[in-house]
């Protein structure tokens, strides 16, 4: 394990000169959708839109949230203790790290984000435990790259031992997101996973009118079927049961299972052979 580098005191002060607050980002949507208090004026307007289409879009980011601490927890009851998150958003504890911690005290987390917003708040996400370390990377993750060269994840990780990485909600804003997930998973040493969670139009019918607001205002979303979704996670080993309405993504046991329709995303998680 290659040594761990700064601990989160000794980071280099964060930039927060551009904001780009005249523009919705992604994040700062989600975030005011979710009860945060890190978004400005256009995300309110672009949350307010596309809630006013679709009210039920809260449940189903509350349901994605929930399917992403099912898949921590279970890849790192499979063993894996490396984790790269991209698209990660601002901090709404539990993060991924403190959900693998929690199985796994030694675990290490690397974290992947471009809007400055979340720049603002690494030092959250750097409260590791003791045992583990995690970092965060400023990077956009249509330059992957950019992103695997960067010396904090060859400062956290071993790219020797198996990483699962997890795209949660993001590959919705790329438009060749199978080139993308190729890109990132080629590096992976075999035994590494790919967990992911995606927006579709097969499920919820108010998707297509969520796309469409999205992209209006800046914020080009791309909708995938599930042929789409079978496509990025090719020659890899599907974890049962394969692709899947997200809910259905290994409930907790006595777990009420929301309706196909409650959401609009599938959930997959696969393994490199």
């Amino acid at each position: 394990m290659p040594d761990a580098g700064q601990r989160p005191d000794q980071q280099e002060p964060i930039d927060q000169t551009d904001l780009q607050t005249d523009r919705p980002h992604s994040a700062r949507v989600y975030d005011y959708i979710m009860g945060g208090k890190d978004n400005f004026v256009a995300d309110r307007e672009t949350a307010a839109t596309v809630l006013a289409d679709w009210p039920g879009l809260r449940t189903s980011m509350l349901a994605n949230r929930a399917c992403m601490h099912r898949m921590a927890r279970h890849l790192a009851d499979q063993g894996i203790r490396q984790f790269i998150d991209v698209g990660t958003g601002i901090p709404s504890s539990p993060n991924l790290h403190e959900v693998v911690q929690e199985a796994a005290p030694d675990a290490r987390v690397v974290y992947v984000d471009n809007d400055p917003i979340v720049l603002a708040h690494a030092r959250a996400l750097l409260a590791s435990s003791p045992e583990g370390r995690t970092a965060y990377i400023q990077a956009d993750m249509r330059s992957p790259g950019t992103l695997l060269d960067d010396p904090a994840l060859a400062a956290t990780l071993d790219l020797t031992r198996p990483v699962a990485l997890t795209l949660i909600a993001v590959l919705q804003f790329v438009e060749d997101a199978q080139a993308l997930v190729e890109a990132l998973v080629a590096p992976l040493p075999s035994g590494s996973y790919l967990a992911l969670t995606i927006p579709t139009g097969d499920l919820a019918p108010e998707s297509a009118h969520l796309a469409a607001e999205y992209t209006r205002r800046g914020i080009p979303m791309y909708l995938r079927d599930r042929a789409q979704v079978e496509r990025l996670i090719a020659g890899l080993e599907p974890v049962a049961p394969g692709v899947v309405p997200m809910p259905r993504w290994h409930p907790a046991p006595g777990e009420e299972i929301l309706p196909d329709t409650a959401t609009n995303m599938y959930a997959v998680a696969a393994r490199k052979p």
